[in-house]
């Protein structure tokens, strides 16, 4: 059974497939549509650990939209799969026609929930987040090119799906500083995604042993390392 979301206008549904077209880009395999009265988290998989001596940390990125009427959903599919419904919706229309009308709501229809994925079991907590401090975005990105770097330097040019996760854990596994607990997989996160628009300080909260970091386009949830 499918659930239509209605999304306040196009632009929102165009904001919404940007996101999708950049967490392809980092998992294609799925990402999870979370709706709860008028909010629908979009959450993508940045790392998470593949079996179970895979220590790496889960870090997930997430994007909120606001919706028109409240809506109960919890679907996993894949980024592909929601572009085309959106294409679909949108038809034709080019970003720069997109009229952002608040009175001119958009329904999105998800596609029936088939699919699982080991990270949606890992989802951080909804509530108990305390503020721990912040972080400047311009140190964000300078963390993830140097890490983007160092991944591109010690990969082979053909490589085995194994090595790959390996080296992506071993670089956006480490401390990023600070006492906060965030793994320097955060900051590739927050860059890859697009929460990052321009220079601010990113609020950094705890619950348990999850930390968020949270900008004006988006958060990243990921396990805590020290």
């Amino acid at each position: 059974m499918s659930t239509t979301l209605q999304l306040l206008d196009a632009t929102s549904l165009a904001d919404l497939r940007t996101f999708l077209a950049r967490a392809a880009r980092i998992d294609d395999s799925g990402v999870r549509l979370l709706a709860a009265g008028d909010v629908l988290a979009v959450s993508a998989p940045v790392l998470h650990p593949q079996g179970l001596l895979d220590r790496s940390p889960t870090i997930i990125g997430m994007r909120t939209f606001a919706l028109a009427e409240p809506a109960t959903a919890d679907v996993l599919a894949t980024p592909r799969e929601l572009i085309d419904r959106i294409v679909r919706t949108l038809g034709g229309v080019a970003d720069e026609d997109l009229v952002a009308d608040a009175g001119e709501t958009v329904p999105f229809e998800l596609p029936p929930s088939t699919r699982t994925a080991p990270w949606v079991g890992q989802a951080p907590p909804r509530g108990g987040w305390e503020r721990a401090g912040d972080v400047d975005t311009i140190e964000l990105e300078l963390v993830a090119r140097t890490g983007a770097a160092e991944i591109a330097e010690t990969l082979p040019t053909a490589v085995g799906d194994q090595i790959v996760q390996k080296v992506r854990s071993q670089v956006w596994s480490r401390p990023l500083g600070y006492g906060h607990g965030l793994p320097t997989g955060a900051a590739f996160a927050a860059v890859a995604l697009g929460f990052i628009a321009e220079p601010e300080r990113a609020a950094v909260f705890r619950s348990g042993g999850w930390v968020r970091l949270s900008t004006r386009r988006g958060h990243v949830l990921a396990g805590a390392v020290s």
